[in-house]
C-alpha cells in the first residue's frame, strides 16, 4: 500500500496537517488500512525531503501544514497512471501457512484448509453487509459522498479477494486429496474442477459487516 502516495493525493485537493491527513485517509478507506500520528509525519518528513511536499504555514490552532509542490503533483499524477507492479507480489501469510503444512508432522492440512474456509467466507459475509450500509449511503445522497463512493471500492475489492480465497482453499482440498491418491487412479481421473464455493454471497449483491469501518463508531 503506498501511504506515500495516498498523502499526496489528499494534499493535492489543498494543504493539511498531520493528524488531518491521517483522519482523511482513513476516512476514504474506511480504517482498512488504519495510520498512527507518528507514520504519517515520518512520511510527510520523507515526502519534504524529496521535494514532493513542503511547509505551509499554519493554521488558527497551530498546527504546521503542508502543501503539494509542482513535483510532487507530477509525481501523483504519474503514479495514478502507471499500473501497480504484480511482479513481486507482496507476501501472503496464508500461502506460505498452507506451503509449509504440506508434509509437516502433526499438522492436519485439511484441518487447516477448513478453518480458514470459514473465517474467509464469514469476512466475506461481513464485508458484503458493510457494502449495503456503503451503497445506501451513496445513492441516498448524504454527505461525504466522496468517501462513501470510496469506501464502496474498497469494500468491493475486498470481496472479490475473500471469494477468490475461499475458491483457492476449495481448489486445495480437491488437489490434496487428488494427490494423496495411488497414482494409477491419479492418472485415470481428470484434473478436479474449481470447486464452487457453497453459500457464498454475490459480490454485486448487497448485505453487511461490521470490520474496520463500522468499528470506527
Amino acid at each position: 500500500m503506498s501511504i506515500r502516495h495516498g498523502l499526496l493525493a489528499l494534499l493535492e485537493r489543498g494543504p493539511r496537517y498531520g493528524s488531518q491527513l491521517r483522519t482523511e485517509f482513513e476516512s476514504r478507506t474506511g480504517s482498512t488500512w488504519p495510520l498512527n500520528v507518528g507514520q504519517v509525519y515520518t512520511t510527510l518528513a520523507r515526502l519534504e525531503r524529496d521535494g514532493l511536499v513542503a511547509p505551509d504555514g499554519e493554521d488558527a490552532a497551530g498546527h504546521t501544514l503542508y502543501a503539494i509542490t509542482d513535483t510532487g503533483r507530477t509525481e501523483l499524477f504519474q503514479w495514478y497512471e502507471r499500473p501497480v507492479d504484480r511482479a513481486n507480489p507482496p507476501r501472503d501469510e496464508l500461502s506460505i501457512k498452507l506451503a509449509m503444512a504440506v508434509g509437516a508432522p502433526g499438522v492436519d492440512i485439511r484441518a487447516v484448509i477448513q478453518a480458514q474456509r470459514h473465517a474467509t467466507i464469514k469476512a466475506m459475509q461481513d464485508y458484503t453487509r458493510l457494502k449495503a450500509t456503503a451503497l445506501a449511503a451513496v445513492e441516498s445522497g448524504r454527505s461525504r459522498e466522496r468517501d462513501d463512493v470510496a469506501w464502496l471500492l474498497v469494500l468491493e475489492q475486498l470481496i472479490f479477494q475473500t471469494e477468490a480465497e475461499a475458491r483457492w482453499l476449495d481448489h486445495c482440498e480437491a488437489r490434496l486429496v487428488r494427490l494423496s491418491l495411488p497414482a494409477d487412479r491419479r492418472a485415470a481421473e481428470p484434473e478436479p474442477p474449481q470447486a464452487a464455493v457453497a453459500d457464498t454471497p454475490d459480490p454485486t449483491t448487497t448485505t453487511r459487516p461490521r470490520t474496520a469501518r463500522a468499528r470506527r463508531g
